[in-house]
């Protein structure tokens, strides 16, 4: 796949004429691939039996197309305990649902999508989270002693290693933001932990968080292969630092073992989930 773009260079002469060069380009660009966006969250509080599983084809980065979702896949989980399966109906959009889940916390479970003749598969365990003991508000515990931060506060289990996803959304905002954290120096401890929106100095737009704004927070518990990759993620999408390591593509666990070059973008996890929100004063 191509793609060529225009590169416009504006030269400056002595005399201060100029002159315009149309370069064409051409970029390489990776083969399409599938990408598996299956994420089966159980939120406390509820049976867990809804679930959604999204497939779509990644895109070129310069393509406009906005419909990439797959419509001819099969889709199933199944529980490595019992061989109880759960089949995931597709609804038209790219995204294939069930009604009929059952999480079990510690269990196992294998994911199977079939297409286009191939199959990937994953496998992933459903990981337990504590409860959140509470949420405060503070000025001290930020990079910014005069700005808003939400402490999130919460109790770490002794008897085992645990991983932690946060995703903070405040109203209003287009992306949510993603952190990621372990306990292996806070093991068994009260943990917490705080998160703040710094001014964008660029573009001189204030993003602190301001009294009467109002945030929305997930807070997973996620397994050791899940934090490893997640983690990577949220370090590429800060973009290129000094002293960063060059971006590369991302694999999931979903392996295609039919053919292991057409490799899918995406993972498979499972994850229980607390959500809740909080308003600053």
């Amino acid at each position: 796949m191509k793609i060529y773009f225009k590169l416009t260079i504006l030269f400056l002469t002595i005399v201060f004429t100029s002159c315009e060069d149309v370069i064409d380009v051409d970029v390489q660009t990776g083969p399409s691939r599938l990408v598996i966006e299956a994420s089966l969250d159980w939120e406390k509080g509820t049976t867990g039996n809804n679930q959604t599983i999204k497939l779509s084809k990644s895109t070129p980065y310069y393509d406009t197309t906005t419909n990439t979702g797959v419509t001819n896949a099969s889709v199933r989980v199944t529980n490595d305990n019992d061989n109880t399966e759960f089949v995931f109906t597709h609804q038209g959009n790219g995204e294939y649902t069930t009604t009929n889940f059952i999480p079990v916390i510690g269990q196992s479970y294998t994911l199977e999508v079939v297409h286009e003749g191939e199959t990937y598969i994953a496998n992933e365990t459903l990981m337990p989270v504590v409860d959140i003991d509470g949420i405060t508000q503070s000025i001290e515990s930020g990079f910014d002693e005069e700005d808003l931060e939400v402490n999130v506060i919460f109790t770490d289990p002794e008897e085992q290693e645990n991983y932690y996803l946060f995703k903070f959304h405040k109203q209003g905002d287009l992306l949510p933001v993603l952190e990621e954290g372990d306990d292996e120096f806070v093991n068994g401890n009260e943990i917490t932990w705080w998160f703040e929106k710094e001014e964008d100095d660029e573009t001189d737009k204030i993003e602190a968080f301001l009294p009467g704004d109002t945030v929305n927070i997930d807070f997973f518990g996620i397994s050791e292969s899940y934090s490893n990759y997640i983690g990577i993620l949220i370090e590429q999408s800060w973009g290129a630092g000094l002293f960063s390591t060059t971006p590369v593509p991302l694999r999931g666990n979903c392996i295609n073992t039919t053919n292991a070059d057409n490799y899918a973008f995406g993972y498979f996890r499972l994850t229980q989930v607390v959500r809740t929100s909080y308003t600053f004063q």
